[in-house]
């Protein structure tokens, strides 16, 4: 597992999902023609710049297909040489929860929903054939829980209070508002917390954009770290059927994370940073980490 936003920086950098809607035995995906290049592929699209994959991806899909969906598992990302510059598209399972009505816009002139087995005829490029092998090789119903540290809060030596008072500083403060766009293609409804200060800032844009309520959990403190009831609590959110997201820090997440996954090696994460568990009926099926 590699952090899904660090790559050259002159990589050609675009993002885009396969989209499903109904029953998952029988699933429809989203397919787009562009008559620039007369071709039918999924909705995708070039990053802004500076803005982060997972926001790239929501609204790509938004301005091609008028759809807003939840992103489920990363899928395989997609390289091809554009020109001379290689290309990057990431691509996410998501799942259509509204706006099933679609605008014409200048990339896109038509959009069709096609069972699986439809979809990849219908398809131009075996690239995206592939994607719907992932997509239906794991549940397409999951869950997502969403273990986030603290972004950045200055130096520990230079704050003289109390440390679970530090709060977040500039860049700390623009990665909650990152987190914030990027939380919102899971909508998590759970918010849970250090009650550190730097934990709660990292969650308060998204929960007031949203109107939602932030849990502060002594246990997730790193003075106050209970091994044994944060990994209760971990297992509980994982046992729910409710999009959970925990904010905590960097002496914490690692042993509940290798706690829960079948990766106890590769669990560190950067300040700012977050890994998504994809769960269904209590099974990890799906683990995506990145940065803000």
């Amino acid at each position: 597992m590699t952090d899904l936003d660090v790559h050259p920086t002159d990589m050609i950098r675009a993002a885009g999902a396969v989209v499903w809607r109904g029953t998952e035995s029988a699933p429809e995906v989203a397919l787009v023609h562009r008559p620039k290049y007369d071709d039918w592929t999924f909705p995708k699209g070039k990053l802004k710049p500076g803005e982060h994959v997972i926001a790239g991806a929501l609204r790509e899909v938004a301005e091609e297909t008028g759809i807003t969906a939840l992103l489920g598992r990363s899928l395989p990302p997609i390289h091809y040489l554009k020109g001379k510059r290689l290309k990057r598209v990431d691509y996410w399972a998501a799942r259509m929860v509204s706006g099933d009505r679609y605008t014409a816009v200048d990339e896109v002139d038509e959009v069709v929903w096609l069972p699986v087995k439809e979809a990849r005829r219908r398809l131009t490029y075996e690239w995206d054939a592939g994607l719907l092998r992932a997509l239906t090789a794991v549940p397409l119903e999951t869950t997502p829980l969403i273990l986030v540290r603290h972004g950045l809060a200055g130096s520990r030596q230079d704050w003289e209070g109390d440390d679970d008072e530090r709060p977040l500083d500039e860049v700390g403060t623009m990665q909650a508002e990152v987190l914030a766009d990027v939380l919102s293609g899971y909508q998590p409804t759970d918010l849970i917390s250090s009650p550190s200060k730097r934990c709660v800032q990292s969650l308060e844009p998204y929960a007031e954009r949203l109107g939602l309520e932030i849990r502060r959990e002594r246990l997730l403190s790193e003075t106050h770290y209970d091994p044994r009831a944060g990994l209760r609590l971990v297992s509980k959110a994982l046992a729910s059927d409710r999009p959970t997201v925990i904010c905590s820090h960097g002496k914490v997440l690692p042993e509940l994370i290798a706690g829960v996954s079948d990766r106890p090696g590769d669990v560190q994460l950067r300040k700012g940073a977050f890994i998504v568990l994809h769960h269904t009926a209590g099974r990890i099926v799906g683990m995506d980490r990145y940065l803000t």
